[in-house]
């Protein structure tokens, strides 16, 4: 069935309409996208070329350092071109490509971090068998798992929203196309839309967040049966504070906008949402495993002396 609409074009009215403001957001997020790449890039720099952090753990942080990198990616930079843009448009094509790439990686990126959990749960609680069970092979299939899914849900919501009739406005209040503003803008029947985006996504979201919770609280029970140590207790559990943290961080901002009815929030409220879990997210996910992660730190820091001794070495001759 081919789609039927006469929109061949979206706007994207972006995050404010004050033009005053447009040159500072600009160097802000600008700034951002930049921390986002280099931060991101540095960590899965280290964790692919340090052999001490070739482990399940840090696997799946190169994972999602990647992740994080194509996410913004998928989102900033068209953004970034809008604020000195006095035709804020994206292709039918683009705008549906955009869509379907920010729902993938979001997706996987939900799945992702259940994984990481599990992995803390078997590294705390099953010690022993960590090396056996979290093998190459169990991490490489569950990797692969959650990006096919993540793909495969993505491709269902543009598709289904390219078969949308598009007949009227073409002006999208956000600054990238996602399923909800795009749905406000069709003419026909979007119910089945409306039940994939509250049923399929919310369970594909809620799910994988019921099973982090789910690791740790089968770690926090493991703990206090074997050992009534309040400092054992919170060193094991320090391990996954900078988790724990970033999947706040995701889940907060997704809730709001995904879960809860339309009703219940307001379009400003959505924007800022969404900065959330596509800019200050990806931004901050370096960061916090950085500061809290010895092993990160000390590559990180090997490998900015071995360039600094390869530069005094060059310099010499």
């Amino acid at each position: 069935m081919l789609n039927q609409t006469s929109v061949t074009e979206f706007l994207l009215l972006g995050v404010t309409e004050i033009q005053a403001l447009q040159p500072y957001l600009f160097v802000v997020f600008l700034a951002i996208y930049v921390v986002t790449v280099v931060g991101n890039g540095a960590v899965l720099m280290v964790v692919v070329s340090d052999p001490r952090l070739h482990s399940p753990m840090y696997f799946f942080l190169g994972n999602l350092s990647c992740m994080d990198i194509c996410h913004s990616t998928v989102t900033l930079p068209k953004m970034l071109e809008n604020f000195f843009s006095t035709h804020k448009a994206i292709s039918f094509s683009g705008c549906i490509s955009q869509l379907h790439f920010f729902h993938f990686l979001g997706t996987t990126e939900a799945m992702l971090l259940a994984v990481m959990a599990f992995d803390r749960f078997v590294a705390i609680c099953r010690p022993l068998r960590y090396s056996v069970i979290m093998n190459y092979q169990l991490c490489t299939q569950m990797a692969v798992t959650v990006w096919t899914i993540g793909f495969f849900h993505a491709l269902l919501h543009s598709t289904m929203t390219s078969r949308l009739n598009f007949c009227g406005s073409n002006l999208i209040h956000h600054f990238f196309c996602d399923v909800k503003p795009l749905l406000e803008l069709a003419c026909g029947n979007t119910e089945l839309n409306q039940w994939l985006l509250n049923t399929v996504t919310g369970t594909i979201a809620m799910g994988p967040f019921f099973l982090t919770l789910l690791s740790y609280f089968s770690i926090i029970i493991s703990l206090f049966s074997k050992t009534h140590s309040c400092s054992a207790l919170h060193k094991a559990l320090s391990t996954c504070a900078s988790h724990f943290m970033v999947v706040i961080l995701l889940y907060v901002p997704v809730v709001s906008i995904y879960i809860r009815p339309a009703s219940g929030s307001s379009m400003d409220q959505e924007l800022i949402a969404a900065i959330m879990y596509t800019v200050v997210t990806p931004v901050l996910n370096p960061l916090i495993y950085t500061l809290r992660n010895k092993d990160v730190k000390a590559a990180l820091s090997n490998v900015f002396t071995r360039r600094a001794n390869m530069n005094m070495s060059r310099a010499h001759f």
